[in-house]
């Protein structure tokens, strides 16, 4: 039940590292490619900051006594700034 929270952050995780020059061009494993994420997009590596705070705010009690709220990810179609960073 908690778990599919962090279900879309993941699969648009997966997306785009199966879109990235490190599966594509460089004919690399997934795995490969997030184990070394300094090869791909900026965008997946937010997505993978992303992914670790949702899975780490699961295991948060305090989290768990007020709940998760709303986990930010960043959308495909807005870029993110440095300044948000």
């Amino acid at each position: 039940m908690t778990v599919e929270i962090c279900k879309p952050i993941r699969d648009e995780l997966a997306e785009c590292v199966l879109r990235s020059n490190c599966v594509l061009r460089e004919n690399r494993t997934v795995q490969d490619c997030i184990k070394n994420p300094q090869d791909l997009p900026e965008q997946c590596r937010h997505l993978m900051t992303s992914f670790s705070n949702c899975k780490r705010g699961l295991l948060d009690m305090r989290k768990r006594f007020r709940g998760i709220g709303n986990i930010a990810k960043p959308s495909s179609a807005d870029p993110v700034s440095e300044a948000s960073l």
